[in-house]
């Protein structure tokens, strides 16, 4: 190549090589300013569910208002609804005022028994130990029977066998005393056995009026069912708190009496050898 020829074909390299050398540094230039761009779209996206999320999250902890609890059922329910809340109120508060009445009276009984135990035993003549128990004690109303029976043993009544007679006073005495222990237990196993069926009762009423409402408003989202059907189901639990103390209590008691008549019994038979051996002397 001559040097005359030299600077022409530089300059015919540098015409071809000048427009991809500038299309290469628009194109990179492009692709920054994309970059840049995205970047920004990016940004705002991530940084609005943060912002949507925190106050959902804030409202969430600060609503705690329940639109389908007990009031809302008291104050849509129709009378029947009510008087069936009312029923199992009334029965609830029935069984535990047994339960707590019954329990006083069993403990004053074990009291009146173990001062019979230990006083009645130890006196000069069954009189005066009659006399000497207290006479709320159960004790001294099988004691004074006792004393009664073998006292008015005459008349067609002398025909009767003395032992047979006296046994058969002391065992009244007894089964009366028994019969009071079991005041109020016919209460807990009626309450235990139909408080569930009074609560499903409810349950079934209430169910009943929800789907009529449901089938007025012609619309069954979830809203609309689960709020109506929730508040029935309300019945059925309360039925169920009701009858199961009820149930508890009852087997707790009869338990209780079974041991208070044990020491009714063992008294009744020693009245009876004491009453017999006085009555021979």
């Amino acid at each position: 190549m001559t040097p005359n020829q030299h600077p022409s074909s530089n300059s015919l390299l540098m015409t071809i090589r000048k427009p991809a050398f500038c299309r290469r540094t628009l194109g990179n230039a492009w692709a920054v300013a994309a970059l840049c761009a995205g970047l920004l779209m990016i940004g705002p996206a991530w940084a609005t569910p943060t912002a949507a999320v925190m106050p959902a999250a804030s409202d969430a902890a600060t609503s705690v208002s329940n639109p389908y609890g007990l009031a809302a059922l008291w104050a849509q329910g129709d009378a029947v609804a009510k008087g069936t809340l009312l029923i199992l109120v009334l029965m609830s508060m029935g069984s535990w005022y047994v339960i707590f009445s019954k329990f006083a009276a069993q403990t004053k009984m074990m009291k009146f028994a173990r001062a019979a135990q230990a006083d009645f035993w130890g006196s000069g003549s069954l009189q005066q130990a009659t006399e000497a128990l207290d006479p709320a004690s159960p004790f001294r109303f099988i004691a004074e029977k006792g004393l009664e029976g073998a006292s008015k043993h005459d008349g067609l009544l002398g025909t009767v066998d003395f032992n047979t007679w006296v046994t058969m006073s002391i065992q009244r005495a007894m089964s009366t005393v028994q019969s009071r222990m079991q005041d109020g237990l016919a209460v807990l196993a009626t309450v235990g056995s139909t408080a569930p069926f009074v609560g499903l009762f409810g349950t079934v009423w209430g169910i009943y009026h929800a789907l009529v409402k449901i089938g007025m408003s012609g619309q069954a989202s979830i809203d609309k069912v689960a709020g109506p059907v929730g508040e029935a189901l309300i019945m059925t639990a309360i039925g169920l708190a009701v009858a199961v103390p009820a149930v508890l209590g009852y087997n707790w008691l009869v338990r209780r009496n079974k041991a208070v008549m044990e020491e009714v019994n063992a008294f009744g038979a020693e009245l009876h050898a004491v009453v017999l051996a006085s009555a021979k002397k």
